[in-house]
């Protein structure tokens, strides 16, 4: 089977949108393949992204992710599935716009709450796990969010195979 698309897909959204669900479901379905920005960038800099936080601070670590977009444009069919993080700056949504559409799956903050409970390697929620302050820190993000989007498609409720069929539709009709 050829290639699907001569871009690629670039999920975006908080943490425990779907992101990585959704990614697997893709490379599954539709064989391709499937960069995860934050595990690249911990198994290349040799530790978990909470202790490149700690270790180098924030900014360090957000260079690596723009680096790491512009090394993307060099391939397609792709799905990068982006950290909660990435489309804040404005530099990385022009290179993710250079060779690929922007995907943002949302989620309501009782469904994200629930995805996320057990997962200890979330720097910016841990120790901050409610709905209240997952809702701002939602909310501080999403005109970013909605800016950087060519598609939006919401997963609450939604099994992987509903929204990546929702999310192929979309983007047959943007091709």
């Amino acid at each position: 089977m050829g290639a699907l698309f001569d871009f690629n897909i670039l999920l975006i959204g908080f943490m425990g949108a779907g992101k990585s669900t959704v990614a697997d479901y893709l490379k599954e379905s539709y064989s391709m393949d499937v960069v995860e920005m934050d595990q690249i960038i911990a198994r290349r800099q040799g530790m978990s992204i909470s202790d490149i936080f700690e270790k180098y601070g924030e900014e360090f670590f957000r260079n690596l992710e723009t680096e790491l977009l512009i090394e993307m444009q060099s391939r397609s069919n792709v799905v990068i599935s982006c950290g909660g993080g990435v489309p804040m700056r404005e530099r990385n949504v022009k290179e993710m716009k250079k060779n690929g559409r922007v995907v943002l799956l949302t989620a309501e903050p009782e469904t994200i709450l629930e995805r996320t409970k057990n997962d200890h390697g979330r720097p910016l929620l841990e120790g901050n796990k409610n709905v209240p302050y997952i809702a701002g820190l939602m909310e501080k993000r999403r005109e970013k969010y909605e800016a950087a989007a060519d598609i939006i498609v919401k997963t609450d409720g939604k099994s992987p195979k509903e929204i990546c069929e929702e999310i192929m539709e979309k983007l047959k009709v943007q091709k």
